[in-house]
């Protein structure tokens, strides 16, 4: 046990052997000063305090303190009775000083403060309690579900989940124990009447019967101790059950009692004058007293003009950042900022507690730094801004669990080992080494994850190692590259065409919004996007708007000539390099796509029949996976009426296809087909 588990325990003890034991007069003088002084504590602790649970022992404390004090009662009879009512200096001084030895005003003293604690301060705690413990455990679904919501948006952690779930209950056990706490107070005040009713008869049977006394010597003898005797149990009473009434009827404010009552109180220098005012004409009433009232009126004036000043010169200085801070706090609290919660993310990145160190700086984490990099890369290599990538932690999700969400939604996850290495055996290494496998979450291959020590072994042997962060970031270009036409919303437009216009403003004055709108712009750098066609060329783009304007609406056929007009741009992306098996439609096929190509008000729609259908797809997988045996890249080429046609065709089925037309490519480029797709199999 702990040394103050020990010394309560000693101090319950002592108190039943108080009850047991006889004192002598000095020793209950000390304990009766203890008493009062305990109870001056207890007051001016729930005075100070700021929350009602940092003095959540109270109940507790208070039936300890109501056998203290029985334990003095009954120690004091004993002494009263046994001693010729002789109780100690402390009950003598309370019968003779305080109430200047009269026992008429003895008892109506002893009775109004038992009527205070009992009718007024007991009764209303009691009934506050009670209606606390009870609005607590009717709120405590609410609270719960409130900060699970809070849990579930990232708002808070899990330790800080459990501790403010802890607190709602702790906060309703408090109130339940403060309601039978008063009860205490109650039966003090009642055992107190009946104590002070048996010490008067008893002392004068004891003064008249034992001691042979005057009836008048025994009533000024025994009742003058026993009110006194009153009076000293009754006062540290009184104060702990008004400590009883502050603390239920307090509500939680952040602030203890005095710096509350300040604040609410003389917060408003107007009301304090205005009563100096009032007071200053109660003042001109014939009969009162003049000088106190005036006195009282200029006071209340004077700190009235004091507060206003102060005011003024807070309202000129800028707040603490700890009143910025609740100033914030406020402001979340208002009914209108649940708006707030009905934004949708552009892009997250949700992770386990596990990956928290590859997040957090002063852990040695570089993922912030990293996502840095993915913004510029996609800059310059995509020509779009990606929108801030929130980073939290998902107490949902497996320990080394990431998940990737655009517009709210999952659009992949995956999972790594931040203590290890993934080794991916990209050359057809035989020599196998020890690990745990997995699959890379990027492309899919299957791969290993090996220690720190076998990093330098698996290198030599041929294979390629990651580290954990690198493994999430490419996963992140690699999602933001195929999504990131779903982050081009006309906000972004917008900011892309101001930026335009400050190299070529009589472009951009010409065709926004004269010509197109910014939701036609979007169509075009949509569709581009979603085949992995840099927009950073903007320029180019608007110009071939522009020029072609005799179009009009149709953003099918805008968006044909566009990617003409880059043909340089995709014929760099896509066929430059020995990274990509170019093949061709067969010229049949084309001619049945154009047959059964219909336009309607939606753009146009090309309906084969199921069989033909089934061919198409299987041939056009077929080359597909003979590109992808070779590690390359499967680019089809087919005429600019088709192009839109086919690519729609295919790309529920193979998205990752890339479909360009003859148009498109640059003509100083040299093509090299290797294959041809229609109907029937055909290869060269």
């Amino acid at each position: 046990m702990k040394l103050a588990d020990i010394t309560i325990s000693g101090v319950i003890l002592a108190i039943i052997m108080i009850i047991i034991i006889p004192l002598p007069t000095w020793m209950l003088d000390t304990l009766l000063i203890m008493n009062i002084t305990c109870s001056i504590f207890i007051l001016l602790a729930t005075l100070t305090i700021r929350q009602t649970l940092e003095l959540s022992v109270l109940p507790t404390l208070l039936l300890i303190m109501t056998l203290f004090r029985l334990a003095l009662n009954l120690s004091s009879t004993k002494l009263i009775l046994g001693n010729g009512g002789n109780a100690g200096h402390v009950i003598a001084t309370f019968g003779n000083f305080v109430i200047k030895g009269n026992l008429v005003v003895g008892i109506v003293v002893f009775i109004i403060i038992v009527a205070i604690q009992f009718i007024v301060i007991t009764k209303g705690a009691e009934r506050v309690s009670e209606v606390a413990a009870r609005f607590t455990l009717d709120a405590m679904p609410g609270k719960q579900m409130a900060i699970d919501a809070d849990l579930n948006t990232g708002a808070i952690d899990e330790a800080t989940a459990r501790k403010r779930r802890m607190d709602i209950q702790r906060e309703a056990d408090f109130y339940g124990a403060m309601d039978g706490a008063s009860k205490f107070i109650k039966g003090d005040a009642i055992i107190s009447i009946i104590i002070t009713l048996v010490n008067i008869i008893g002392g004068l049977v004891v003064g008249v019967l034992i001691n042979k006394m005057a009836i008048t010597d025994a009533i000024n003898v025994y009742t003058l101790a026993t009110v006194g005797d009153g009076l000293v149990s009754q006062i540290p009473a009184l104060l702990i059950s008004t400590s009883t009434g502050i603390i239920v009827t307090r509500s939680d404010s952040g602030t203890s009692f005095g710096t509350e009552l300040k604040q609410e109180l003389l917060g408003n220098p107007n009301t304090i004058m205005l009563c100096g005012y009032v007071l200053m004409i109660l003042g001109l009433v014939p009969g009162f007293p003049k000088l106190q009232i005036y006195a009282l009126a200029t006071v209340l004036v004077l700190l009235g003009m004091r507060e206003q000043k102060k005011k003024k010169k807070q309202e000129e200085v800028p707040p603490p950042p700890a009143a910025q801070a609740e100033q914030a706090a406020e402001e979340k609290r208002k009914p209108e900022n649940v708006l707030n919660l009905l934004q949708v993310e552009p892009m997250e990145l949700e992770f386990g507690y596990g990956l928290i160190p590859m997040v957090d700086k002063s852990l040695g984490g570089d993922l912030l730094d990293r996502i840095v990099m993915i913004r510029r890369q996609c800059a310059i290599d995509l020509g779009i801004v990606v929108p801030s990538i929130r980073l939290r932690d998902n107490v949902r999700l497996n320990t080394n669990e990431y998940v990737l969400k655009i517009q709210g939604e999952e659009v992949a996850k995956g999972e790594v080992m931040p203590d290890h290495f993934l080794a991916i055996n990209s050359e057809g290494v035989e020599e196998t080494i020890s690990g745990i496998e997995t699959v890379e979450p990027t492309f899919g291959l299957p791969a290993l994850w090996i220690t720190k020590k076998q990093r330098e072994k698996a290198e030599m042997l041929g294979y390629t190692t990651i580290d954990p962060p690198s493994v999430v970031t490419t996963h992140l270009i690699e999602v933001i590259k195929s999504h990131a036409y779903e982050l081009m919303d006309r906000q972004q437009v917008q900011m892309l065409v101001e930026n335009l216009s400050k190299q070529q403003p009589m472009l951009v004055e010409e065709v926004i919004p004269k010509l197109y709108s910014y939701g036609d712009l979007q169509k075009i750098l949509t569709s581009l996007l979603r085949e992995s066609v840099p927009v950073k060329n903007l320029a180019v783009i608007l110009e071939t708007m522009a020029d072609n304007s005799q179009l009009g609406r149709n953003m099918d056929e805008m968006l044909e000539r566009v990617r003409q007009g880059l043909s340089r741009v995709i014929t760099a992306r896509f066929l430059a390099g020995d990274d990509s098996n170019v093949a061709a439609l067969d010229t049949e096929l084309e001619k049945m796509i154009i047959e059964h190509t219909r336009k309607t008000e939606n753009g146009r729609v090309t309906i084969l029949e199921p069989s033909d259908m089934k061919r198409l797809l299987v041939n056009t997988k077929d080359m597909l996976d003979k590109a992808s045996l070779t590690g390359k890249k499967l680019v089809i080429l087919t005429s600019p009426m088709v192009r839109p046609c086919f690519r729609r065709l295919i790309e529920q089925a193979m998205p990752e296809v890339v479909v360009l037309s003859y148009s498109e490519v640059e003509q100083s480029y040299e093509i090299r087909i290797t294959g041809m797709i229609g109907l029937e199999r055909k290869a060269s």
